[in-house]
């Protein structure tokens, strides 16, 4: 289909003695010209400048430095009072060119005070209409779990490495350390810190670990996370992290090595950072064998089978045993203890890391099966394939995944806790099923999130459990990247893979984001960010999908991002090192995709507002006259009464009456005159010779010349990816960069020329700009198919009398003496 237009003939002309009159420029003026480059501009004061820690590459500078905390933990839980209680030595190194008076450790647990600054800085909540007050079940429930029970850290002793008590001030999820010596560069400083703590219930509290109960069985899985008194990070950027915790904004911790002694129930089977150091005081002979046997194996091999597990369960032991792990070079410890578990393990072979074999296994309860012995050791192996190729190798020896809850997820070195489970058929639903029914289904989308959440937690471990970003700060930095990664690692996995949103891609899902109002920019600190999921996983994910995909390409994108790992692994990046990292390995500017999507909450909303067609004209009046003659019938329509005047026969007055017609009857206005081939022959000899010569070439081409006008709606800068469709039915994919906005960023023309006509163009055709609105994407304009439902109107007035019919479901209603009231039918 041609273009609704007329085709014009372009007039390629020279400029001669042309003079411009220089007016003084309005201030508005300057500002709206300065505001349609600004967008282009280099990024400066938003990022640190480089120094002899971070050069201006983005890479670790000449005198990079970070601290070290090594641990020593003994811990014991108490599964009847749900409580730990441990003794710990920190070995705190100061690398650092700084003398410390003091020290910070993070105290997580003391979240759960009644009187922390997380507990006292709650809002209400309000229902759908954003004006009444709303009291959700869950808050009740969060209330209720903290009365009658005292949660934080019960601090017994702060001491030095001899035992003498060391001053010291806790303010809410910190602790200030006094020392008796400043801490020198170099130097070394022991705490001894001996602690208490009542596990929370993690479904009342929302916490990042706890218990959960099992009513049906009256059993538990312990998940234990920030569990211990850590010390808080001290860096060349922001001295002291002490920011505290309010439960959203994660964390950054210092790297060391682990040895930890967990004492639990003699029937719990015990996962945790770090590698088992006495298997045989906690495994039986046919535990290990099979532990052997796993680790020879690409399969998934049962430690303890399903059916142990269950038996397992009925046991209730009162003996303790004590399991040992040693994790060296981590930054967290966390670990998961039930007598619920049941444990597989496969091997993964790996090439050019320290370590060539890594275990992964898994932890879950019976609830959690069929999906989980079917997927989630298949799910962190899939994980350390895809990561590992954009990164680096897999850096520790294990990898595991345990089942702590019903949905979500949280990383910690080697270890993740994850959701998803089947749902359970009861028996009144059995009735009717067929007698192979299994004991559970589950949905689509429960087998995908569980693999995308086993995905993204394993993930973590290389950001930001070894890529040691800030998340306090920065969140984006580990949730993004690793969001991206996951995005990367599912569509590895298996083709239409469901995502969050039930959309096609994550770009088509961060839509409706991008285009609400109640949102902040990306790099706004965690504690502060609004619509925090979109923000901080969706969005940043959605803009390097970008960046790979249509700014930079799969070679280019790929090579800088893997040297961005692998510069940081390990260390401390911030935005400045991984922006920096990005164009330094590219060569691509990127100034305006940081600031565009990182620092404004504008979207990508581009509208393809019109096209104008041209041929090159020869400017000889016996040629042009005759065509802009087609041209103008083309453009024009017959005036509506003069057409129906000869439709009905109807005669003019010159066509009646003799001696009316003059010259002007018999010559029109595209009759050529003399005068006007004077000025054609003038014209040519005006030419200098490679004038005319590019004249003659054009007009014996008579290509086809197109201005296509963009305007930016959404004022988020993007290139624009057009599949041009021409008369003849043949197609052509066309790349413009975002460059093209350097001068304007709200509306830019493009020239195309094209030996054969075009007929439609389609900008972003295979939704890779996040564009939100696909309406305007298309000229000539598109109809957009889509189906409606009728939609059918009902009364919403109560029938009272039909309710009262209803028959009671469950207990019988009493009164206050316990005697049963019959129901009664109404009147």
């Amino acid at each position: 289909m041609a273009f609704p237009m007329t085709m014009k003939h372009l007039v390629i002309g020279l400029c001669v003695g042309l003079t411009v009159w220089a007016l003084p420029i309005p201030i508005d003026a300057a500002k709206r010209d300065q505001h349609l480059v600004d967008k282009f501009r280099q990024l400066g004061h938003e990022l640190r400048d480089p120094n002899v820690y971070r050069n201006a590459a983005g890479a670790p500078g000449p005198q990079y430095w970070q601290q070290r905390a090594d641990y020593k933990i003994e811990a014991t839980l108490d599964e009847v009072a749900r409580r730990v209680t441990a003794q710990q030595t920190i070995t705190y190194t100061n690398n650092s060119p700084d003398t410390l008076p003091f020290l910070w450790v993070q105290l997580d647990q003391n979240r759960f005070r009644t009187d922390s600054l997380e507990q006292r800085s709650l809002t209400g909540g309000k229902d759908k209409t954003g004006y009444g007050d709303q009291l959700s079940f869950y808050t009740a429930r969060r209330h209720q779990a903290m009365q009658g029970q005292t949660y934080g850290f019960d601090l017994t002793k702060v001491a030095d490495g001899r035992d003498n008590k060391l001053s010291h001030t806790v303010v809410d999820t910190m602790m200030r350390v006094e020392l008796p010596q400043p801490l020198k560069p170099g130097a070394k400083q022991t705490l001894r810190i001996d602690w208490a703590f009542n596990v929370v219930d993690e479904a009342a509290m929302g916490s990042r670990g706890g218990y959960e109960h099992f009513a049906d069985s009256d059993t538990y899985i312990f998940f234990l996370a920030q569990w211990f008194p850590r010390m808080a990070v001290y860096s060349d950027y922001s001295g002291w992290q002490h920011k505290q915790f309010l439960g959203r904004g994660e964390f950054t911790l210092e790297f060391g090595d682990y040895d930890v002694s967990l004492t639990v129930p003699s029937d719990h089977i015990v996962s945790a950072s770090g590698e088992l150091q006495n298997p045989k005081d906690v495994l039986n002979a046919v535990q290990r064998e099979r532990l052997a046997l796993a680790q020879q194996s690409s399969k998934a091999v049962y430690i303890v089978t399903p059916e142990e597990a269950r038996a397992n369960e009925q046991q209730k032991a009162r003996a303790t045993k004590t399991w040992r792990f040693k994790a060296d070079n981590v930054r967290d410890f966390a670990w998961a203890s039930s007598r619920k578990f049941i444990w597989d393990a496969a091997v993964h072979k790996q090439q050019g890391g320290k370590y060539n074999e890594v275990l992964a296994m898994s932890f879950f309860p019976n609830e959690a099966d069929p999906i989980w012995s079917q997927y989630s050791t298949e799910a962190v192996i899939h994980t350390m394939d895809v990561y590992s190729r954009f990164s680096f190798p897999y850096p520790y020896p294990t990898a595991q995944s345990v089942n702590t809850w019903e949905r979500g997820g949280m990383e910690y070195p080697m270890i993740t806790f994850n959701g998803y489970r089947p749902k359970a058929i009861s028996e009144e639903e059995r009735e009717g099923l067929v007698a192979s029914a299994p004991e559970a289904t589950y949905k689509r989308s429960i087998k995908h999130g569980l693999i995308g959440v086993i995905i993204h937690e394993i993930g973590h471990i290389y950001f930001p459990m070894t890529v040691n970003s800030d998340e306090r700060r920065w969140t984006w930095m580990d949730e993004g990247i690793n969001s991206f990664l996951q995005y990367v690692a599912e569509a590895e996995w298996e083709e239409d893979f469901h995502i969050s949103y039930d959309q096609p891609s994550i770009l088509d899902a961060i839509g409706g984001y991008m285009v609400s109002e109640n949102q902040v920019p990306i790099m706004t600190q965690s504690d502060s960010v609004l619509q925090f999921g979109p923000n901080a996983y969706t969005k940043p994910a959605a803009a390097l999908v970008v960046l790979r995909e249509t700014v930079m390409g799969r070679e280019l994108f790929d090579y800088a991002f893997k040297e961005h790992a692998r510069r940081w692994k390990f260390k401390r990046p911030t935005p400045a090192d991984f922006f920096r990292t990005m164009e330094d390995a590219s060569a691509v500017d990127l100034d305006w995709f940081w600031r565009g999507w990182f620092y404004s909450t504008d979207h990508v909303d581009v509208d393809v507002m019109a096209i104008r067609e041209y041929q090159v004209s020869s400017q000889d009046p016996d040629v042009e006259m005759s065509e802009r003659r087609r041209l103008d019938a083309l453009k024009t329509r017959e005036p509506i009464t003069q057409k129906r005047n000869r439709e009905e026969g109807l005669q003019t007055r010159i066509d009646r009456v003799d001696g009316l017609r003059d010259f002007y009857n018999d010559n029109d206005q595209y009759t050529p005159s003399n005068k006007q081939r004077n000025d054609y022959q003038g014209f040519l000899k005006s030419l200098e010779p490679w004038e005319r010569e590019v004249l003659q070439r054009a007009v014996a081409a008579g290509e086809y010349i197109y201005f296509v006008d963009f305007n930016n709606k959404g004022g988020l800068l993007t290139p624009l990816p057009v599949q041009l469709t021409f008369a003849d039915g043949t197609e052509q994919r066309y790349d413009i960069p975002a460059e093209i906005w350097r001068r304007n960023s709200e509306q830019v023309t493009k020239l195309f020329i094209f030996p054969q006509r075009l007929s439609a163009i389609e900008l972003d055709p295979d939704h890779q700009t996040a564009d939100v609105d696909r309406s305007n994407n298309h000229f000539p304009r598109k109809i957009m198919p889509s189906r409606l439902q009728l939609f059918k109107y009902e009364s919403e007035t109560r029938d009272l009398m039909k309710e009262m019919l209803v028959e009671l479901k469950g207990d019988e209603k009493t009164d206050t003496e316990g005697n049963a009231i019959p129901l009664q039918a109404p009147q």
